[in-house]
């Protein structure tokens, strides 16, 4: 073989074996903190485990026993109508802010980076913030409102405050990762389009309408499809801001399950919920899916 051939066939292994090489990494990470855990949770949700004693078999009874939970079900509802709030707000917001940075004007690079920079803090100290800002006793908003000769307000140990405030941290914290993903999304619309509507006398509202939310479609669905899955996963924000209060009222579904498994110790039950969670995220993902055709322009 000559040396030609040689160091040809060395390129051609190199070539193909760098792809992998460079996923290997996410790869090794996937699997070690996500893939292998979600097994053992699930081989866990079949058994009752205290994590200590040895494991018993139970077959399905944890998924029987989550079945009748009410307070399963209660933390889900909650957790349902936070998402049912958060997800049209991230939208609505993220898109609007989008609209507007993308256009020329002064400053446009400090105002994106204002507005991405929350998306960068842990949730953690997201809810340590606004529990500062928030705080029924030593909150700032509630000393400005006594400053200016208003009733302070209950934000956090009233449960529609309580509630809101959440809403309110949660929308600060995310819609600047969300405009991001739009302002791409926008920058890929042509703009001979526009121009074309402009010549026909198209109106701002008609060019929306009909041109840029049609064309935003992919972008959208992933909008969409991410945020709802953040919204079901949500929990160290809240726990930070309200710790799951007043009573149960922000305690929503993976705060319930974290309390099951390793407050309760029933890491068995806390894994059939999981699991249940799982299956309801990943059916209403894919049905999401199925109705917006993958995102597909029409």
């Amino acid at each position: 073989m000559s040396n030609s051939q040689s160091s040809w066939k060395k390129e051609k292994w190199k070539r193909l074996l760098a792809p992998y090489l460079f996923i290997l990494p996410n790869l090794v990470i996937f699997l070690t903190f996500i893939v292998i855990p979600a097994i053992v949770g699930f081989v866990y949700s079949f058994h009752k485990y205290d994590g200590l004693n040895e494991m018993e078999f139970l077959g399905f009874d944890n998924y029987i026993e989550v079945l009748r939970n009410e307070e399963f079900w209660s933390a889900l509802g909650r957790t349902g109508m936070y998402a049912a709030v958060v997800v049209p707000g991230i939208y609505v917001l993220a898109l609007g802010i989008a609209i507007l940075l993308i256009r020329e004007v002064k400053l446009k690079g400090l105002f994106r980076a204002s507005i991405y920079w929350p998306t960068m803090i842990s949730y953690i100290i997201v809810g340590l913030t606004w529990k500062w800002i928030f705080g029924d006793t030593f909150g700032i908003l509630n000393y400005l409102l006594d400053k200016m000769g208003f009733e302070p307000i209950p934000w956090l140990t009233d449960p529609f405050w309580a509630n809101l405030s959440v809403v309110i941290a949660t929308l600060w914290s995310r819609v600047g990762f969300f405009m991001v993903i739009f302002i791409a999304g926008l920058q890929s619309i042509p703009t001979d389009m526009y121009e074309a509507a402009n010549l026909d006398g198209a109106s701002k509202w008609r060019t929306f309408w009909n041109i840029t939310l049609p064309l935003l479609k992919p972008t959208s669905v992933l909008v969409l499809m991410v945020s709802i899955i953040d919204a079901f996963k949500a929990y160290p924000l809240m726990y930070a801001l309200t710790g799951g209060g007043p009573g149960k009222e922000t305690t929503y579904i993976v705060q319930y399950i974290y309390e099951i498994g390793f407050t309760k110790q029933e890491l068995g039950l806390a894994s059939a919920m999981s699991v249940i969670l799982f299956a309801i995220i990943g059916i209403f993902s894919a049905l999401q899916f199925r109705l917006s055709k993958g995102g597909a322009n029409e």
